[in-house]
Formats: structure tokens, sequence, C-alpha cells
């Protein structure tokens, strides 16, 4: 559905997105991930028309972007970070105009409005104008402009930025029942985002392609080693200086306490499961184990190394 093959944009002589490929197939939700000015917002006005490459390619729904920018267009629905709302108009008023520019036409274009906010669910707020909603409400609006033309493709830069809570939650769940028969590439820097939204995630750093990948496949990629995280009340240099000795083990740091009981993490080396033998150790130190769980490396920790790996963020879009 996406094909993008070396795309490169530069403005005047400073590099914003460097030979980036990558797919995404139909129904796919993929998460586009990275620091801010990472070059993720650049790729994203490319894929939608806004911005031309440099040099590069970018396919969707098999046409080319340069070429064949208007039939792209009539396939791809935009969320820009920066929702273009007419605020003086009500809801259902805005999205009969956007539909309009989008050429529905008569009966189609009325009950096409109509399915779409109550898609979105904005249909208790029709007839209010839109700068009097609350900004989860009007990024409700922002997503259901961008479905209006009912695309196969859709786009969505930082969809819940400056939202709270449960707007996010909402805005989220709302993104979560679009998937199926659309495609969806999702742009953002929050971490939590992708966990909850994304099977996939391509990290882009410094304008390059960093990682491409199932987020359980980067966690088994960047795991050294099984990581333990351990609870035990006693001595803290005991119990530490105890898992320290244990074959396998390769690293054990304090996280923390929590009444009156420490938290350690421990690394073990590759290949080695030593939870018997640390569990055994913390006993045999006199202390008293209260938990020990092994676990994931979470999107954090997989994203911060990825990042370390490919460069550090600079400016840019």
């Amino acid at each position: 559905m996406i094909e993008v093959a070396r795309l490169t944009k530069y403005f005047a002589d400073r590099p914003a997105v460097l030979d980036v490929s990558f797919t995404v197939a139909r129904g796919e939700i993929v998460g586009f991930l990275g620091p801010n000015g990472a070059g993720k917002t650049t790729t994203m006005r490319m894929l939608t028309c806004f911005l031309p490459p440099t040099s590069g390619t970018a396919r969707v729904a098999g046409f080319d972007t340069f070429r064949d920018s208007f039939e792209v267009r009539r396939r791809v629905g935009y969320l820009p970070e920066s929702v273009p709302l007419y605020r003086d108009l009500t809801v259902a008023g805005y999205l009969d105009f956007i539909a309009t520019l989008k050429g529905l036409t008569g009966t189609a274009r009325l009950r096409r409005v109509g399915g779409v906010m109550e898609e979105c669910g904005v249909t208790d707020v029709r007839d209010r104008p839109i700068g009097r909603l609350s900004r989860g409400y009007r990024q409700r609006v922002g997503i259901a402009q961008a479905l209006v033309s009912n695309p196969e493709v859709l786009i969505l830069d930082e969809p819940t930025v400056g939202l709270d809570p449960r707007q996010v939650v909402e805005i989220r769940e709302l993104i979560r029942g679009l998937a199926g028969d659309r495609t969806i590439v999702l742009s953002t820097h929050i971490l939590s985002e992708v966990s909850a939204l994304c099977r996939r995630v391509l990290v882009i750093n410094r304008g390059r392609l960093v990682s491409d990948d199932y987020t359980s496949n980067l966690a088994r990629a960047l795991q050294r080693g099984l990581v333990l995280d351990v609870v035990a009340r006693g001595s803290a240099e005991e119990v530490a200086g105890a898992m320290r000795r244990v074959s396998g083990v390769r690293e054990v740091t304090t996280t923390g306490t929590s009444d009156e009981a420490g938290r350690y993490r421990v690394t073990c080396a590759a290949g080695e499961d030593p939870r018997a033998a640390v569990a055994a150790a913390v006993v045999a130190s006199g202390s008293e184990l209260l938990g020990l769980t092994a676990r994931d490396v979470s999107l954090e920790e997989i994203f911060v190394q990825l990042v370390a790996e490919g460069g550090g963020a600079r400016d840019g879009a």
C-alpha cells in the first residue's frame, strides 16, 4: 500500500531525510517513531504530496507521490500536527465543506458527512462552532476531515499531542477502531502511543531509518541477556553482593526502595538463566526474598538504545 525507496529531502544544504526505505501493507497500523527533529513530519509531508522529495520515490496505493500527486491525494487522509480547522464554522458545516473539496456531491456527501461524524464521535456537537470545542473534540474533528473521503490510507502526525490523559485514551480507541481496511501510519515521539496501537514500528533518527521491525522482535534483538527484577528485604549491600557472586549474573543495580525492601535489576549474561541461583543467594545472605520476575525490555529502553546507536537528535522537521 505504501512503498518508499531511498527517499531523501534537503532544505538548502541541510538534510532532513536521508535515504529512507520501507513498505507498509494494506490494513497495517505502523508507528513512525523518533525524537523531535528526527524527520518524521518531513517524511509524512512527502507521502501526502505536501513536499516533493529531493531524490528517491514514494508510492501510495500504487501511485507515485510526485508524478501522480492528484491520485495520491484522493486516496490519502492526512491529519497534520497542526489541524487545519476553521474555528468559526460548525462541525457539520466544516466537514461538509471538506467533503465538497474532496469531490463528494448531493446525498452521497450528506451521508458521508453524517457517517464520519458518527464514526468519530462528534455527532453530539455537530452544530457547535469548532472554536468552542475542547481540544479532544477538535482532534476528533481533525480525524473526521481526514476520513471524509473514505481514504485507503491514513497519515496521522502526532494525533494525541496536547491532550489530557482521558482524551488520549479516547483518541487511541478511535484510531484503533479505524484499523482493518485502512492502512495507518502514526507519527509520534510518545513511546506509549506505539505500544498501545502498533505491532510494528519504524524508528527514524537524524533523518535516517534506524529500525523497521515488530516491537517484540526489537526487544529480542536488543536483549543481551535475561533481565530480572528482584525485591528483597535486608541489607542492600549484602543482597547485591550475594547476587553479583552468582555465576551467569553480569550486573546488579539498585533501582529503589519500597516499604523497607530494596529493588534490584539483575542483568544476566547472554544464554544464562540463573533465576534459581539468584533466589537461593538472596535467601542464603539472610535476607527475605519478596519477589523475582523476569521481564521484557521496554519500548523506552529499545528506543534509547536505537537512538544512541544511530546518533543523537538534531534540529529539523
